[in-house]
């Protein structure tokens, strides 16, 4: 194979390459192109193999760590860059493109909603330089607030998804997106879930493709989407479905595997590594593009077995269209329409469905049923959000919360969060809580600094233009925490660690109208708890900016840990109220009910609960003399 994977004109040919060079051994040939990558990072290596030279994205799980490894290319490569919002980064990638240059942006599937405006008016206008969105689904909502299957948004926007089933399959179908994307004139998502953004394997890689930039196309029909240019180029997005279905008739990128003739398997993406594990000697047809259906290969396939079953993650989205061709076929009867898929599932259905008759009772007796440990999430010990959610508690306020850490203050101990709906939702919802006029309790949303500049600036002027009478908590620990402490406008340093301007929250919302700000440290309890009270007592929209970094992401912060003088403590369990994981039960009891102990490995120093043990009996963990 040659060090250079430079794909002709025809992907096809190019994926057919692909194919040959995954099946040499990887040790003989080329050992120093092989690399141990996550899928996100073969994304990002495919991205950057292709030629791309712009990527935006905000950060999400499963997403984050595709626009983190595309920052570890050089910077004359590829301009990467976090973007406020999905949109942002989605408008972004379209200028690129609209500049002649392949451009990438990223994101999880509640991302595509966000950015969902832009891509259904840039599926009519088409590309001018290569334009791909990856777009992770999270299957058994590992990180999110909803199950989605982006293909459903794929079909509704009319532009072909790829979906990769392995590491090495992420990096050569992003490739190939590229090419795709300028040959038929259209975006191109690429679809990965948890399971395969997070997998690692072993991938043969390539070597950068230097794409000529192209010129701009003076061509205000085909650019600007008014009604009258709308209306030309909805017939040209039509017949452009038709031009990718011939092309998929012979491509590679839908391989059909010949077995038995009883039953035939038609799957795609991760589970079609379950289906090999499970039923390696079915005649199998996988679908490396799940939109538009290859039809004509499909309708042979089904012609060639006696029984066709479609295992596929989430919706019903493959059976649905067989079922449109007229085509006999069974799937969510026996594969789950929730949840991620894993062999098991794959081998239970199958045997639903009666493929593996033989197997079934032979496996039934040997599995073992193990049930996981129960271990309700808690925010980390010293998080800044506690004292807010503990205030929230004490005023009785009716809260409506939003995406991020902090909403795992839904649960107890703190339970202090009402409503989450989506992210930047929480200020609107607050807002309408208001304008209801039927509660009785003070109204507050509580919002992250990212989530704030990503949605939430909208609701507030809003919230400021309708006169509402609410509280906004904006709970500013100076990062994205939940994806791992990535940076945002409002930390001043860029996706590659480049300092630039930092946004004054204060002046912001001051700036939209807001009369009542304050700016207080989260950790000053008396302080925060006086805060919020003046805060809910002020009539109309208020905000109290809670100000002090996250104690694990980028760096982590610990002070000296604290112990509890156990012969002081009356296990009255305030400080249990906390919800702090260096919290535990000890051995002594006091009154019939246990007492307190800190976890010193665990504790950051934060001061939280020696501010509220009304016992004062927690102090500095004192060193020993030497």
């Amino acid at each position: 194979m040659e060090k250079a994977m430079v794909p002709p004109d025809n992907p096809a040919s190019f994926s057919a390459t692909l194919e040959r060079a995954r099946d040499d051994p990887v040790t003989s040939q080329a050992p120093e192109n092989v690399l141990a990558l996550m899928g996100n990072d073969a994304i990002a290596r495919g991205a950057w193999e292709a030629g791309v030279r712009v990527a935006a994205a905000y950060p999400g799980t499963p997403s984050t760590e595709i626009l983190e490894a595309v920052a570890t290319y050089p910077a004359e490569d590829i301009q990467a860059q976090w973007s406020p919002n999905e949109k942002v980064a989605c408008d972004v990638a379209i200028g690129a493109s609209f500049g002649g240059v392949r451009a990438l942006v990223a994101m999880k599937h509640v991302g595509l909603n966000v950015a969902s405006d832009s891509l259904m008016s840039q599926t009519y206008i088409g590309v001018n330089g290569g334009l791909v969105l990856v777009v992770c689904d999270d299957p058994g909502m590992h990180s999110s607030q909803n199950e989605q299957d982006t293909r459903l948004l794929g079909r509704f926007a009319q532009v072909p998804v790829l979906e990769p089933a392995d590491a090495q399959e992420a990096l050569d179908f992003t490739r190939i997106a590229f090419d795709l994307s300028e040959q038929f004139d259209s975006p191109v998502i690429v679809r990965s879930t948890t399971r395969l953004s997070h997998c690692r394997s072993l991938v043969r890689t390539g070597e950068r493709r230097e794409v000529p930039p192209r010129s701009f196309c003076e061509d205000p029909v085909k650019n600007v989407m008014i009604p009258g240019h709308a209306r030309q180029r909805h017939p040209v997005v039509l017949a452009r479905d038709d031009t990718v279905q011939e092309y998929l008739e012979t491509s590679d990128l839908i391989r059909w595997e010949r077995g038995g003739t009883s039953v035939g398997v038609i799957t795609l993406g991760p589970a079609y590594t379950y289906v090999k594990e499970v039923a390696p000697s079915v005649s199998l047809l996988k679908l490396g593009v799940s939109y538009p259906l290859a039809e004509k290969v499909v309708r042979e396939f089904c012609d060639s077995v006696e029984r066709v079953i479609v295992v596929e993650e989430l919706e019903p989205f493959i059976e649905h269209e067989l079922h449109a061709l007229g085509i006999e076929a069974q799937g969510k009867a026996f594969f789950p329409r929730i949840g991620e898929f894993s062999p098991e599932i794959v081998r239970d259905g199958f045997r639903q469905a009666g493929v593996l008759p033989g197997l079934a009772a032979h496996l039934a007796d040997a599995e073992l049923v193990i049930e996981p440990l129960a271990r309700p999430p808690v925010l980390c010990a010293g998080c800044p959000h506690i004292t807010t959610y503990m205030a929230m508690r004490a005023l009785d306020a009716r809260v409506s919360g939003d995406i991020g850490c902090y909403t795992l203050a839904a649960v107890e101990p703190l339970k202090a969060i009402d409503t989450c709906v989506a992210m930047g939702s929480s200020i609107g919802v607050a807002v309408g809580l208001a304008k209801a006029g039927t509660e009785t309790r003070p109204i507050v949303a509580t919002i992250g600094d990212s989530t704030f500049l990503h949605s939430g600036i909208p609701p507030l002027i809003d919230a400021v233009y309708n006169k509402a009478n609410i509280t906004v908590l904006l709970l500013d620990n100076q990062t994205i925490a939940m994806t791992g402490g990535q940076n945002h406008p409002g930390t001043g340093i860029t996706l590659r660690g480049e300092s630039t301007h930092r946004v004054d929250f204060e002046e912001l919302i001051r700036s939209l109208g807001v009369q009542s700000v304050k700016a207080v440290d989260s950790y000053d309890v008396g302080a925060f708890y006086q805060a919020c009270r003046d805060a809910i007592e002020y009539r109309g929209v208020s905000v109290v900016i809670s100000n002090r970094p996250c104690v694990l992401d980028p760096v982590k912060i610990k002070g000296p840990p604290f112990q509890v003088e156990a012969a002081g403590c009356t296990a009255c369990q305030v400080c249990m109220n906390l919800g702090c994981p260096a919290l535990t039960w000890g051995e002594q009891r006091y009154e019939g009910r246990y007492k307190v102990m800190v976890d010193e490995a665990l504790c950051m120093g934060c001061t939280l609960c020696v501010q509220v043990c009304p016992s004062d009996c927690i102090r500095p963990v004192i060193a020993e003399a030497h």
